[in-house]
């Protein structure tokens, strides 16, 4: 469990659910879901990322990674979304999200999504459409760098700054891990309505938001249709609508 001691100890104060988030971060979306299955009422600290509102002193006091989402549950900081929602499910246990008879199974879901983040997901959403919209000034990226101690981050985010950009190339990487991925997916939605067969589980918001991000960058779901079932069942889930739609109604046009 993905639980720090932050530089700002002003947010140690803070009772109830506070969250740390962005519209357009699908690790945000996830669990802005839990928190709505759940009916949990929570304080929004709403950071824009195309402003680059994240990086600044004051919120790597917060979160030392400088990432959204960031959990403060009176008082304990979480970070990592996959951690955070699977400590939501734990702690505020009704209505469970847990896979009745297989959580490890479902466990490893959320691994495989966190292992796929930075390697695969980033890269494809930042070579097809973030890019442009989210490059940093020369002052900017001196900024970042001299905040983030995280060498896989600032190695992905020196990419894309100044004159290198994420190409076709790295684009066509990314796609052959998405690919294997989402061929795993397809297949396990072929045994029921959601990815852990009957009960809907963290597994599904975890992969959902994925999904919707990755199809607003244009990538191809057309040779999975359980995939395809399976992402238009979450829209009539209140959830989806909270957690994702009223935030970011179509990252298509972000």
């Amino acid at each position: 469990m993905a639980v720090i001691v932050p530089a700002d100890k002003s947010v140690e104060t803070l009772e109830g659910l506070h969250l740390y988030h962005g519209d357009i971060s699908n690790c945000s979306m996830r669990v802005r879901m839990t928190l709505a299955e759940k009916g949990l009422p929570w304080t929004s600290h709403h950071l824009d990322l195309k402003l680059k509102e994240n990086i600044s002193d004051d919120y790597f006091r917060i979160n030392p990674n400088g990432l959204v989402p960031t959990l403060i549950d009176n008082g304990i900081v979480h970070i990592e979304s996959n951690d955070i929602i699977d400590y939501l499910d734990e702690t505020y246990p009704e209505p469970s999200l847990r896979a009745a008879d297989d959580e490890d199974g479902m466990l490893e879901w959320l691994r495989l999504a966190a292992s796929i983040h930075v390697p695969a997901v980033k890269p494809y959403v930042y070579a097809t459409k973030m890019q442009k919209k989210l490059k940093k000034t020369a002052e900017e990226q001196k900024k970042y760098d001299e905040l983030q101690t995280d060498e896989e981050l600032k190695d992905f985010h020196a990419r894309h700054a100044g004159a290198s950009a994420f190409d076709e190339e790295d684009a066509a990487r990314a796609r052959e891990t998405l690919e294997a991925c989402f061929a795993r997916l397809e297949d396990a939605l072929a045994e029921g309505e959601w990815i852990m067969g009957g009960r809907y589980t963290l597994a599904d918001i975890s992969w959902i938001p994925v999904h919707f991000v990755l199809d607003g960058c244009g990538y191809p779901f057309e040779n999975c249709p359980n995939v395809a079932r399976w992402a238009a069942a979450h829209r009539e889930r209140e959830s989806y609508r909270d957690g994702i739609l009223k935030w970011c109604a179509d990252f298509a046009n972000v």
